[in-house]
């Protein structure tokens, strides 16, 4: 009878539901044997084959013994991990990223991880042996098996330089059908860690006797001598040796130190290191001052009846002090801390300052590292080392395998760049990191000095914890704010350039007392448009609808949203004259007009165009910091958090473009910008100056901003929020379509249009064309639905669904992309 029970457990079939890095709904189920079933863990890896012939890596979901009912499921390839790389409350706050944002759990998992784990299949090309028939072969034919001859393989890629053509494919077919070769579909792996090359001496000479004999022996080759010696001398500090630093320190090439390992004086050997270190000393924190304590001991206190608590500090309050000995207290209880910030420019002053307090406890994740860099940190938080205990980072930190967190902190939370808008899964990281804390039982700490909207709601209703710090660090006065009417100042012809009279006369001020200068204008390049001034014609993308913008440093014509350029015309396109003009005006532009206006002192630009490459905000910000720079004109990027002790002077050239946007936050994103910026100014003795230039003085919100009254701009777009249905009492759905085809786009927002109308009624809005109304070919048309505070976002999202799903079911709307964007503001 046991033998008989034995049997049939060897032969029960096991199964695994995966997660595919591709954007469909469900998971997918793989057998597998029972040895490899008792192996795999949930968040583990497996290459299997999907659809033809491509191999993905999957991350096992569970495992079970219920085998599929719609299909026979396939072997698995291999198993990737020997331990799980993805833990299960990373999976369960995946889950809920998927629900909540109407997206699949493949394209949370492609977000999620490093590229570098996603490894997916290539195509590898072999020759067959037993083919000889080349008179068969046509030219291009004949090309590739002449390649497969010198080379055992080739991938498409290589094939593709052979030909020096795109499309190879055809040929290959030929090829096979020809049976000249055959393919293979092979995983590779992409991360590769990084491995330091160190030297120790042989075991043949750790006796005194056999050195004595090693030197005599190298009497004669002096060089090698002297690098024998270098090495005793090195080993005194008793540390593993480079071989680079034992090359640098003895003057020799690598290859006198190679032919020492040859002749068995020397061994080398590989030690595996991050990529990215951060070394610092632990030194004390700063004391608090006052309003630094009470806020300290308020959000205590907060926290013991909330989870979540808002600190609303002044900008220059000293947030990041009340942050650090939260920090501190966090990590003495042994838990990780998670500090999110809105943009990388911050991350380079904000490790400085933790590097100081906490040395070498920091890991820093974002889009600017490279893949490797990324999978270190990744393996470092997943294994809890000393190095992952405060992880910094933009919004997609908030995916790493976090296992004992203890405090999340979101850094200026009504920053819009917390928000994915494109591609999916289109989340809010502030709102994830609130759902990831209550997985953790952490607590999260919201800063501001211009709160979003919806986080005072919460606040006000009790939601959440609400602490204040109304004073500057060191009681220094808030900025004086000045608003300059330039409308007037054109008028009088009191204008030089972009600049105002007064504008400038208050940089002169400023400058004569050796202190600098932050310019703020949110659009780069030179030129939004250039015209024609006989005819009005404006180059246009030929794959957006969109206006050209003129870049002058390299002279080119860009758009900001295909990344289409070209030169310069000299002359226009539609009636020949060479009456071009620009209009509107840029970071590049006011950089020019300074250099003329200052030329004794130093100009900086940074916007998206200066800050290229890993280092690009580091460089511009430490010349800044260091006094290299005196004038820094930039976009957004400046406004968020950045801390210079020299700035007197910020200047807000055209405070309008920010107000006159087809957007229901648009005042609240202009007060919230303009506020930050102005904050940017004397932050440690002086009382700084802020100066914005407007067509529009008495505008309401730049008479707020003037006053720093953040109450009154509240209660006043609360009520305009009530009164026309917006967030945060109710809820938004914003559904896009998109197809390269015009009238398809149209007939299918119609329909969508009509069916949802018939569920949600007047809470539909639209159908809609955005301002850029084609981007990359794509024709767009927009729906909004609204939700009312009584109404069931689940059951929404139900009924959502099922339209969605009938809507994609009518063959001719099948190739329209339908996007849906939850809370998409």
């Amino acid at each position: 009878m046991l033998s008989f029970e034995l049997d049939l457990n060897c032969l029960a079939i096991y199964f695994i539901d995966v997660i595919l890095p591709i954007p469909i709904q469900k998971t997918f189920t793989y057998s597998v044997t029972k040895e490899e079933a008792d192996f795999l863990k949930t968040g583990m890896r497996v290459a299997v084959s999907f659809g033809k012939s491509k191999m993905y890596s999957a991350l096992v979901l569970n495992i079970h013994q219920t085998a599929p009912t719609l299909y026979e499921a396939k072997e698995i390839h291999q198993i990737l991990d020997e331990s799980p790389i993805v833990t299960e409350k990373q999976l369960k706050h995946w889950q809920w990223i998927s629900s909540y944002y109407m997206c699949s759990l493949g394209d949370v998992y492609r977000a999620a991880v490093p590229s570098a784990f996603l490894l997916e299949s290539e195509t590898i090309i072999y020759r067959n042996e037993s083919f000889t028939d080349i008179d068969i072969l046509t030219d291009e034919e004949y090309l590739i098996y002449e390649a497969l001859q010198r080379q055992s393989q080739l991938t498409l890629h290589e094939i593709a330089e052979v030909l020096d053509r795109k499309k190879v494919l055809p040929i290959i077919n030929r090829l096979i059908e020809k049976s000249v070769l055959y393919v293979k579909e092979e995983i590779y792996e992409t991360y590769k860690p990084k491995l330091v090359k160190y030297v120790r001496l042989h075991k043949d000479y750790q006796s005194d006797e056999s050195l004595q004999e090693l030197l005599s022996k190298l009497s004669r080759a002096k060089k090698q001598r002297d690098v024998v010696l270098t090495f005793f001398q090195l080993k005194t500090e008793k540390k593993p040796i480079k071989a680079k630093t034992l090359s640098e320190k003895s003057g020799v090439s690598a290859q006198i130190i190679k032919a020492l390992v040859d002749k068995e004086v020397f061994e080398f050997y590989h030690i595996q290191t991050d990529r990215v270190q951060f070394k610092g000393d632990e030194n004390p924190l700063k004391n608090l001052n006052e309003y630094q304590v009470k806020a300290l001991d308020e959000i205590e206190e907060s926290f013991k009846e909330h989870d979540i608590t808002l600190l609303h500090g002044v900008t220059s309050s000293g947030k990041t002090e009340v942050y650090t000995k939260f920090i501190k207290k966090v990590l003495e209880t042994g838990q990780q801390v998670l500090f999110l910030l809105p943009e990388i420019a911050l991350t380079t002053q904000i490790i400085k300052r933790l590097q100081n307090y906490f040395g070498n406890q920091i890991s820093v994740f974002h889009s600017k590292y490279s893949v490797n860099e990324r999978v270190e940190v990744w393996n470092n938080v997943l294994n809890n080392k000393v190095k992952a205990q405060i992880i910094l980072g933009a919004r997609s930190t908030i995916f790493l395998p976090f296992s004992n967190l203890g405090l999340i902190i979101v850094d200026e939370e009504h920053e819009v760049s917390y928000k994915q808008f494109e591609p999916s899964p289109r989340y809010n990281a502030r709102d994830a990191a609130v759902v990831l804390g209550k997985l953790h039982k952490a607590k999260i700490l919201l800063g501001s000095a211009t709160p979003s909207i919806e986080t005072k709601f919460n606040a006000t209703q009790n939601k959440y914890g609400l602490v204040h710090l109304n004073r500057r660090h060191g009681n220094v006065q808030m900025p004086k704010i000045e608003l300059i009417d330039i409308k007037q100042k054109r008028r009088k012809k009191e204008m030089v350039g972009h600049f105002s009279d007064r504008l400038i006369q208050l940089m002169n001020e400023v400058l004569e007392e050796k202190k600098q200068i932050i310019l703020f204008q949110n659009r780069r390049g030179f030129s939004p448009i250039v015209e024609c001034t006989t005819c009005g014609h404006s180059p246009q993308c030929p794959n957006c609808d969109v206006s050209l913008t003129y870049h002058k440093y390299n002279n080119q014509l860009k758009c900001h949203y295909c990344h289409y350029q070209r030169a310069m015309p000299n002359s226009c396109g539609a009636c020949g004259n060479s009456t071009l003009d620009t209009k509107g005006f840029g970071t590049e532009q006011i950089e020019l007009e300074l250099k003329e206006l200052f030329p004794n002192h130093n100009i900086g630009r940074m916007d998206s165009d200066t800050t290229k490459g890993k280092f690009g905000y580091q460089k511009i910000i430490e010349s800044f910091e260091s006094q290299e720079i005196d004038i820094l004109v930039g976009t957004q990027m400046l406004s968020k958090g950045l801390d210079f002790n020299n700035v007197l002077l910020v200047g807000i050239l055209s405070a309008d473009t920010m107000l006159n946007y087809p957007d229901f936050r648009a005042h609240e994103r202009a007060f919230q910008l303009m506020v930050q910026v102005s904050g940017r100014a004397g932050r440690s003795q002086k009382q700084g100056m802020v100066a914005i230039q407007t067509y529009n003085p008495y505008h309401q919100i730049l008479q707020q901003v003037s006053t720093n009254s953040y109450g009154e701009m509240y209660a006043e777009q609360l009520q305009d929020r009530w009164q026309y249905h917006y967030p945060p009492y109710y809820r938004l759905i914003k559904i896009t379509l998109k197809h390269r085809d015009y009238t398809k786009v149209n007939e299918g927002i119609n329909w969508l249009a009509r069916a949802l109308q018939n569920v949600f009624f007047e809470n539909v809005l639209g159908p809609t064309a955005p301002a850029v109304s084609r981007v990359r070919n794509q024709y767009i048309k927009n729906l909004m639905i609204k939700i009312p505070p009584k109404q069931s976002l689940a059951k929404t999202k139900e009924h959502l669904q099922k339209i969605k799903t009938t809507f994609e079911a009518v063959k001719e709307f099948r190739p329209i992309r339908f996007i849906v964007d939850i809370d998409a503001y």
